[in-house]
């Protein structure tokens, strides 16, 4: 179980809530886990929650609290899935990357000055991916990052490993835009893209209808050997 702390924006002019989980020892390396566009929700809890279970001290920012501090919403639900999606139109991208990098300073001095991962879901997976562009995070993994094809021309800048998921039945990630993103990210060494056919958007989520068993397993296993070779 974790608990909320406050972070300072790089800019000084305010602060924003993260949760926190620690593991039971002295943690192995840190991890921001950045949301869906549903908010710290119960799911994203139980990811920090799990990442704390192996070792790693998980924080997970909420990037909606210029808008509305405290966003939790079902994905479930058909009237909070409208909700999210107000939310998401509205969030300055470049201020919650920048938010994501003022939690990769904090995860940063809690563990020591050691390393630190990020991994984003939807909304998180997209800006997982421009952490690996634009932040020092030591390794970065996406799961079903929409928009990700409209970006890649940030994509000189990964130098450091980044991991990518898409679900092959995804409707709003189409075959033509993850080939777009193998086209660009291929030829990077620091890159390693997985698909799962017949997996649907959102297929990890921890709880609800979205998630398919074998694919948020598979993924998760990856994901796991990824950060214990990349955060060691």
């Amino acid at each position: 179980m974790g608990s909320m702390i406050d972070i300072a924006t790089l800019a000084r002019d305010g602060q924003f809530a993260a949760y926190v989980a620690e593991p039971s020892g002295p943690a192995k390396a840190a991890i921001v886990v950045i949301q869906e566009i549903f908010g710290i929700n119960p799911g994203i809890r139980a990811k920090c929650d799990r990442l704390a279970e192996d070792g790693y001290l998980a924080i997970a920012p909420d990037l909606f609290w210029r808008l509305q501090p405290g966003v939790e919403l079902d994905p479930d639900n058909p009237a909070e899935l409208q909700q999210a999606f107000g939310f998401v139109q509205k969030v300055s991208v470049d201020l919650a990357i920048a938010d994501i990098e003022a939690t990769i300073r904090a995860a940063r001095e809690r563990v020591s000055g050691g390393k630190v991962g990020v991994v984003g879901y939807c909304f998180g997976g997209r800006l997982a991916y421009l952490a690996a562009t634009r932040t020092d995070a030591d390794a970065s993994v996406g799961y079903y990052g929409g928009g990700i094809d409209s970006m890649l021309g940030e994509s000189h800048a990964i130098a450091r490993p980044l991991l990518l998921h898409f679900a092959g039945e995804d409707k709003h990630i189409t075959p033509d835009k993850v080939a777009a993103i193998h086209a660009a990210l291929d030829p990077n060494r620091h890159v390693t893209i997985h698909e799962y056919p017949g997996a649907d958007h959102g297929f990890a989520t921890e709880f609800g209808k979205r998630r398919n068993d074998a694919a948020a397993e598979q993924a998760d296993a990856r994901t796991a050997e990824f950060f214990r070779e990349h955060l060691a």
